[in-house]
């Protein structure tokens, strides 16, 4: 071990976790991404995390604001390197040794418990049309060179977090004996894989049983589970009473036949939303994760790879920037609220001896007021789609969609929840809540039945993009979310 690698394997030492710490440190992680209008200051995320158990996180950068704030609380964490640094890194050694010497050398020395490197994220989903394939690999064996360089090869391990959708089983055989990684780039992977392998590091995946049911109108509801409330799946001796073990093993058979039969397995995403969807909502969420904490408090693992698993959660905390491409529900992954609370009861020890989540200390509301539809206002009806459209163009307004949270509010409800959004959005400016006369402030909570007008955050970040630069965007999204 180099003399620098070794000092800091000592600082790590001194800086570990009490005992009965280190036992949460192998329990569930979570992934923490950032990419909301009004973060939380990481400092007090870190403090939730340690007030829950929580002891590995997986990030999707490697952002100092947010990677200084686990300096010496023993958190484990998971570094990435995001899709966009792939072609630099791929083209250029230097860079990744520049990389490595910023983010994980700097950290390291800071007392941040670096595990991981991610080398993109999802590089090869199909709805990227190959952007990566050609640069993803030479990315990460640049990346590992330059750990090992660093003296860092051995304790810190290289992964490429990949979709499920990087394997599959043939429609005529849907069973997990019958997977094998997609043929468009089966050697491809087989060649990461084997890569990986051989630098002792694991095969991390992204399994999503909400997606399953999502993207199938006809796939089984109680499949998506782990209650046992569905017609189980046989295949070759094994029985499959989830979508999530048949997911995991229909992986670990496409492995075996890519030559790596033993190769470690870590779950990088599994979760459920809670909102954004017909069956994205609390009473769902709160199903799937009882029953997966129970399973991971059992240790059983999958029929073909039983005992311990290593997961991450997704996601920490709901991200209201996320881009909706992939659904409305992109943006309500979270355990915990925009503001830190938690959604819901939950027991992360799933064993039954643990306690409800913790919410984030500390956190700062604007005042109470809300901007509302100016149901007086003259001609209001004249330029009221534009203005609901540059409100929902600017903010989140995803409750309002088809079978959400906020589905159910009356024609002028949806105005008011578009215009509020919008306000909050922009910190309350009352320049936020004109719209031309058609919106005014009120103190008196707009909240409606289960849907929530939400009072935004102080923002701690200065990260708000300020109200006289943002786009004006027409995209009609009146029509999307059936609003007028």
């Amino acid at each position: 071990m180099a003399p620098r690698a070794a000092a800091v394997a000592l600082l790590l030492l001194l800086l570990a976790p009490p005992a009965a710490a280190a036992a949460a440190a192998s329990s569930v992680g979570v992934n923490w991404g950032t990419m909301m209008s009004h973060p939380i200051h990481p400092s007090a995320v870190v403090g939730m995390l340690r007030a829950n158990g929580i002891y590995r996180v997986k990030l999707f950068d490697a952002d100092p604001w947010t990677v200084a704030a686990l300096a010496g609380s023993g958190v484990q964490a998971m570094l990435a390197a995001p899709n966009d640094k792939l072609e630099s890194l791929a083209r250029d050694p230097r860079r990744a040794r520049d990389w490595v010497r910023h983010n994980v050398t700097a950290n390291l020395n800071a007392g941040v418990d670096v595990r991981y490197v991610a080398v993109g994220n999802e590089p090869f989903l199909k709805s990227y049309n190959g952007s990566f394939i050609n640069i993803t690999f030479p990315a990460l064996k640049n990346m590992q060179r330059a750990l090992d360089e660093a003296g860092f090869g051995q304790r810190i391990k290289v992964v490429v977090p990949l979709n499920a959708d990087v394997y599959s089983s043939p429609d005529n055989k849907p069973v997990p004996s019958a997977g094998s990684f997609r043929k468009d780039i089966n050697a491809l992977m087989v060649d990461i894989v084997n890569f990986l392998h051989a630098n002792d590091a694991p095969f991390v995946v992204n399994i999503y049983p909400f997606l399953s049911l999502y993207q199938n109108p006809n796939f089984p509801l109680n499949f998506s589970f782990f209650d046992g409330a569905t017609k189980p799946v046989y295949d070759q001796g094994m029985v499959y009473t989830n979508v999530f073990d048949a997911n995991f093993d229909t992986l670990v058979w496409s492995l075996r036949k890519a030559g790596v039969p033993d190769m470690g397995i870590i779950v990088g995403e599994v979760g459920w939303p809670t909102d954004g969807d017909k069956n994205a909502n609390i009473r769902y969420a709160q199903r799937f994760y009882s029953g997966f904490l129970k399973k991971m408090a059992k240790n059983v693992g999958t029929p073909l790879r039983p005992g311990h698993m290593e997961v991450y959660l997704f996601a920490l905390i709901d991200e209201n920037q996320k881009s909706v491409l992939p659904g409305r529900f992109e943006r309500h992954w979270g355990l915990f609220t925009y503001d830190g609370k938690p959604k819901f009861a939950m027991d992360l020890s799933g064993n039954g001896k643990g306690n409800d989540l913790a919410e984030v200390k500390g956190v700062q509301y604007l005042p109470s007021q809300w901007c509302v539809f100016n149901k007086d206002a003259k001609d209001k009806y004249k330029d009221l789609p534009a203005s609901v459209n540059y409100a929902c163009s600017n903010a989140d307004c995803t409750p309002l969609g088809y079978g959400s949270s906020c589905n159910g509010l009356s024609h002028d409800g949806n105005i008011s929840y578009a215009f509020n959004i919008y306000f909050q959005t922009m910190d309350q400016d009352v320049r936020a809540c004109s719209f031309g006369g058609l919106a005014k402030i009120t103190t008196t909570n707009a909240s409606q039945g289960g849907c929530l007008f939400p009072v935004q955050i102080l923002s701690v970040s200065g990260r708000v993009v300020p109200l006289l630069f943002l786009p004006i965007s027409l995209v009609l999204l009146v029509s999307v979310f059936s609003i007028l």
